[in-house]
């Protein structure tokens, strides 16, 4: 009996377990492991946003999948407030995270084999795991010269600013993105989840005016609470843009039951409409990014892109692996840049979010040197 391949068939190891044996290496050290392999949030999530949450604990019936009024309305007035968004015509939808989104998104346009899927020439792996879910083809950003005009693409992913890269792109490159996937009846997904965390550059947003022009077609701008609000245990995102598209992704979400528990969207309700907690999360940032930075460069490191997100992009103009395992040496923890593609040998990524003790105990210990 011939049994159907499993999906799971169609995806590589997790990428992260990769690094397994490193950590070993790295938790042996005297003081112990810091791990900047991954940009999860330690600081506490903030207390109104906690009160949200409890207040709306007692909730025994099914929550909307499309979120209830208070939290489009928040929705709607952040991406208005900090994206240049005009709330005329434009649809919102809460999401379970934005990974969840990025990964099924393919599926939820209906994409599959014959289509294909731009991303960036160094990107989050999850993309191209989206595209593997479908069957469809992927295509790196430096790469378009393969594609023909003949070539079916339905979906153009962009992030600014980019992980692991932290390069922020100008609002003229998106437009022309734009531009080019709406000539060819293309979707552009811009993932916009470390928007709020520019330092030497300022994100632009896929649904600024200047990118989208008057209309929100073709267009979808994905977000998320995670690190903005340290939600990551909450799973929080949402996604903005094109009603049409909105509306076809939450007829799919109802018939899934993809849908954002009530207690979180209360929750999302008050991290969207407090801004005093972002801008104390966001400072916390801003400084641990000085100090490994300058920790990394006075180590001999070179930090390329970094404007603007959660990491440092970092080279010793060596193969990625032998940098992970000489920090791991030191009992440091970081991404092999491999991770995000086959230009990105000779990077790794570190994180910033660690805790003010540990990043400290980082440039402690790459001063020893």
């Amino acid at each position: 009996m011939n049994r159907p391949a499993p999906v799971s068939a169609r995806l590589p190891d997790f990428t992260w377990d990769t690094l397994d044996a490193a950590a070993v290496k790295a938790a042996a050290h005297p003081g112990g492991l810091i791990n900047l392999s991954m940009g999860t949030p330690v600081d506490p999530v903030p207390g109104v946003i906690q009160r949200a949450l409890a207040d709306a604990a007692d909730a025994p019936g099914y929550p909307l999948t499309a979120g209830t009024v208070a939290l489009r309305e928040a929705i709607t007035a952040w991406v208005t407030r900090s994206c240049g968004a005009r709330p005329d015509g434009l649809g919102v939808l809460p999401t379970i995270g934005s990974k969840e989104l990025v990964a099924w998104l393919p599926t939820l346009l209906g994409l599959g084999p014959g289509d294909v899927v731009v991303v960036p020439s160094i990107a989050y792996p999850t993309y191209e795991d989206g595209v593997r879910l479908v069957g469809a083809t992927t295509v790196r950003a430096d790469s378009l010269t393969a594609v023909g005009p003949t070539s079916r693409v339905r979906l153009v992913w962009v992030n600014s600013p980019g992980n692991p890269t932290g390069r922020v792109l100008p609002a003229t490159h998106l437009r022309k993105v734009v531009d080019w996937a709406r000539e060819r009846g293309a979707v552009v997904a811009s993932d916009e989840c470390y928007l709020p965390l520019g330092w030497t550059a300022q994100p632009v947003s896929v649904l600024a005016p200047e990118v989208c022009g008057d209309s929100y077609d073709s267009v979808l701008a994905v977000h998320s609470l995670s690190k903005r609000s340290n939600l990551a245990g909450y799973r929080a995102g949402f996604v903005a843009g094109d009603p049409a598209l909105v509306a076809e992704l939450l007829k799919i979400r109802k018939h899934a039951g993809m849908i954002v528990p009530a207690p979180v969207q209360a929750a999302m309700v008050a991290a969207l409409g407090d801004e005093e907690h972002a801008t104390e999360q966001r400072e916390r940032y801003r400084a641990r990014r000085e100090t490994l930075w300058s920790a990394f460069t006075n180590a001999g490191f070179r930090v390329e892109h970094s404007e603007a997100g959660l990491y440092l992009w970092l080279t010793r103009d060596e193969d990625c692996w032998d940098t992970v395992d000489w920090l791991a040496r030191r009992g440091i923890l970081v991404a092999a840049g491999v991770f995000y593609g086959p230009g990105a040998r000779q990077y790794v990524r570190a994180a910033l979010t660690e805790s003010d003790e540990r990043i400290a105990a980082v440039a402690a210990r790459l001063a020893e040197l």
